[in-house]
C-alpha cells in the first residue's frame, strides 16, 4: 500500500510538471518522467497504476516523436495501449486514456501521408500516378483501423456523458482525416459530416461554454476539410451522399459545381441531387471555381518542357466545364508560336483549384500523330 501511495504521489508530481503548473529543467522532467514509468511497471497488477503506466508511456511518446524520433515513439506508444487495455474494462475514465492513446498512434501512424498543414499528400489512393509506398500505406491503413477501434471504444461509453459525447465526436474527425489520407474521399465525407452534426448538437447545447468555444473551432476544421474532401469526388459519390444525407445544404453549391467541372449536365445535375432546375442554375452563376491549367512540350531528348505564362496559369469560371476551358485552351494554343504542330507532341491538363497528381485533373489530354483520345476526369 505504501508503495502505490508514493507511486500515486510521484504521479501527481508528473502530472504538475507536465501541466506547467510546477517547474522542472527538460533533463530533471526526462528523468522525473523515467522514474515514474519504472514504478509504475512495478505494479502491473492495479488497474489504476496500469492505466496511469499507458498515460505516462503516452507522454514518453510524445516527446519521442517531437524530437523527431516517430520509430521510438511508435514503440513506446505500443507498450502504452498494451497497458492502457488492460486497464480499460475497470473504469470509464481508463477506457477513456484508452481511446485517446489509439487517436494519438493513428496520428503518429499516418503522419507520412500527411502534408505540414496536414492534409492527405495522396487523396486520389489507388488511383493516383503519385502515391504513398507500401510501407507508408500499410501503416495509414493500421492507422485507420486503431482509430476506428477509438470510435468504436468512445461509442460503447455512456452518451448521456457530455465528455463521451465530446470524445466521440472528435475521433470521428480524426477517422475522417486517416480515410482522406488513404484516398478514401467519400467514406471521409461521411464520417465528417456525422462528425459535424455531434459539434453543432455539443455547440448549442452549451453556448458560451469552454466546450462550445472548442466544438467551434473543430467545427471551423471540419469545414475545411469538407470543402478540400468535396473535390475529389465523382458525381456517383456526390449522389451518394446526398441521397444518404450526408451533403450538407451549405456545399450543395460546390458540389453543384463539381458535377458541372466534369461535364455532368445541368438537367441531370438537378434529377440525381434532387434540386429545382432554377436552384441549379442559381449556383453555377453565383458559384466559381478556379481553373489551374499547364501545358507541356516534348522536346527532341524526350523529355516534357512546362511552358511558361500563359499556358500555365489559372483564371476563375463560372458555369463552365473542364472540358470547356480545355476547348478554349486548344484554340489559342494552336493558333500560337508555341505549338510544335502537327507532328510535335504536347499535352495539357487542367485541375480544380491548385496543380497536383496528374491523375486528378479534372482534364488531361496527350496530343501527337499517335495520342489516343482526350480524358475528361
Amino acid at each position: 500500500m505504501a508503495q502505490r501511495e508514493a507511486v500515486l504521489r510521484l504521479d501527481e508530481h508528473w502530472a504538475r510538471v507536465r501541466s506547467g503548473a510546477a517547474h522542472a529543467e527538460p533533463g530533471e522532467r526526462d528523468r522525473l518522467l523515467a522514474e515514474l514509468i519504472t514504478a509504475l511497471r512495478a505494479l502491473p497488477g492495479d488497474p489504476e497504476c496500469a492505466a496511469r503506466l499507458g498515460l505516462r508511456l503516452a507522454d514518453q511518446a510524445a516527446l519521442r516523436f517531437a524530437a523527431g524520433d516517430r520509430v521510438a515513439a511508435l514503440a513506446t506508444i505500443e507498450e502504452a495501449l498494451r497497458s492502457s487495455e488492460r486497464a480499460a474494462p475497470y473504469s470509464p475514465e481508463f477506457a477513456r486514456w484508452y481511446a485517446r492513446g489509439l487517436i494519438n498512434q493513428g496520428v503518429w501512424l499516418a503522419w507520412p501521408l500527411s502534408d505540414a498543414d496536414r492534409l492527405p499528400r495522396h487523396p486520389l489512393g489507388p488511383a493516383a500516378e503519385e502515391g504513398p509506398d507500401a510501407m507508408e500505406r500499410a501503416a495509414g491503413e493500421r492507422a485507420r483501423d486503431v482509430t476506428r477501434a477509438a470510435v468504436a471504444l468512445w461509442q460503447s461509453l455512456d452518451q448521456h456523458d457530455p465528455v463521451n459525447r465530446r470524445g466521440l465526436a472528435q475521433a470521428k474527425v480524426f477517422l475522417g482525416d486517416r480515410l482522406a489520407e488513404l484516398g478514401l474521399a467519400a467514406d471521409a465525407v461521411a464520417w465528417a459530416v456525422d462528425a459535424e452534426a455531434d459539434f453543432r448538437r455539443l455547440l448549442f447545447a452549451h453556448p458560451g461554454s469552454e466546450e462550445s468555444l472548442e466544438a467551434e473551432d473543430a467545427l471551423d476544421h471540419i469545414g475545411r476539410q469538407l470543402e478540400l474532401r468535396l473535390r475529389f469526388l465523382d458525381f456517383d459519390s456526390l449522389v451518394r451522399l446526398r441521397s444518404e444525407g450526408l451533403l450538407p445544404e451549405r456545399l450543395l453549391p460546390q458540389a453543384v459545381v463539381a458535377a458541372r467541372i466534369r461535364g455532368v449536365p445541368e438537367p441531370e445535375i438537378a434529377a440525381r441531387l434532387h434540386l429545382g432546375a432554377d436552384q441549379v442554375a442559381t449556383m453555377l452563376e453565383v458559384t466559381s471555381w478556379l481553373a489551374v491549367w499547364r501545358i507541356d512540350v516534348r522536346g527532341p531528348d524526350g523529355l516534357w518542357n512546362t511552358l511558361e505564362h500563359p499556358w500555365h496559369s489559372a483564371a476563375e469560371v463560372r458555369n463552365g466545364s473542364a472540358e470547356d476551358v480545355a476547348g478554349e485552351l486548344l484554340k489559342g494554343f494552336t493558333a500560337s508560336p508555341d505549338c510544335p504542330g502537327a507532328g510535335g507532341h504536347w499535352r495539357i491538363r487542367i485541375w480544380w483549384q491548385e496543380e497536383g497528381d496528374p491523375a486528378g485533373a479534372a482534364y488531361r489530354r496527350v496530343i501527337g500523330p499517335d495520342s489516343p483520345a482526350p480524358t475528361p476526369s
